[in-house]
């Protein structure tokens, strides 16, 4: 790594059993969902999408065939995908996405130092606006990933053709979230992680605790928290396995007070730590999702 910049957090990619449970989840959350958008190997998402430029893509198989079809053409998404479910079930937090503006420089990069996780991969879907109408959006891919955690995968994500601007009312949501401010993982000994965190975000500036690391990215920080910090911060038990898992994802939010009412008066159970408010994985949504208040 050198002077350039640091990447930013991308999007986060969260298996599904079925988009629709998502929706009916994530609404019940206070989130504002876009329509449905069908990948060219056998998935499809519909994306969360923030003001600050991320997003959360559930994402779920809706056709098995043509999923495995891709996965034997060696397409590492595809393959990465089946071998989660596999090993996972249907629902959980695969995949940490990072922003790039040059993804084939990041692939000779990750081949350089040992973190390839495969061929590089190139492709479109459509984008439906909040008005309904449908244009492309294109992206170029490069994947990472550490043997040692087979159950956590990473990518950059380069968006060749971006959606069109004026989704201003995808971005808006009810539980007032603004954005991704950290990305949480697990395991016993996170600073045997260290550098590979640091390579993702093309970052040094590492913080160590007794209990974690954090690296800053450009624009939040890749959390790696041992047992005792994870279930006292977020109230999940990681037992014993060691090696990365992708667990939680912390939100920016303009009124914590408010996004606690939303989520009381529509029965949805929280925990309060640390000035956080801890929602535990639910069917449709995979991952541990937290909120605090912007400037915590």
């Amino acid at each position: 790594m050198n002077a350039r910049p640091a990447r930013p957090i991308d999007h986060c990619v969260l298996p599904v059993e079925s988009l629709e449970t998502a929706r009916e989840r994530y609404t019940a959350l206070g989130f504002t969902m876009a329509p449905r958008a069908d990948h060219p190997f056998g998935t499809a998402n519909a994306c969360i999408y923030f003001a600050d430029n991320t997003y959360l893509e559930p994402l779920a198989v809706v056709d098995a065939e043509l999923a495995a079809e891709t996965a034997l053409k060696r397409n590492v998404f595809a393959v990465r995908n089946a071998a989660y479910r596999f090993r996972n079930g249907p629902e959980g937090f695969s995949a940490l996405v990072m922003g790039t503006a040059n993804a084939r420089a990041d692939h000779r990069r990750f081949v350089y130092s040992g973190l390839s996780a495969g061929r590089q991969l190139a492709f479109s879907r459509p984008f439906t606006m909040p008005d309904g109408t449908v244009s492309e959006a294109s992206f170029r891919l490069a994947f990472a990933a550490d043997p040692r955690s087979p159950d956590a995968f990473f990518f950059t994500c380069e968006r060749v053709k971006a959606p069109p601007a004026g989704r201003g009312a995808l971005e808006r949501h009810e539980n007032g979230v603004t954005g991704i401010s950290r990305v949480v993982m697990s395991e016993p000994y996170p600073a045997a992680f260290r550098l590979l965190l640091e390579e993702l975000a093309r970052s040094r500036q590492t913080r160590e605790h007794a209990h974690s690391i954090d690296v800053e990215a450009a624009n939040g920080v890749l959390s790696a928290l041992d047992g005792n910090a994870c279930k006292a911060q977020f109230g999940i038990d990681i037992g014993r396995e060691r090696g990365l898992r992708l667990r939680a994802i912390v939100f920016r939010v303009g009124d914590l007070a408010a996004a606690a009412r939303l989520l009381g008066d529509r029965g949805v159970a929280f925990d309060d730590r640390e000035g956080r408010i801890v929602v535990q994985a639910a069917p449709g949504q995979g991952a541990v999702l937290a909120f605090e208040e912007e400037g915590q």
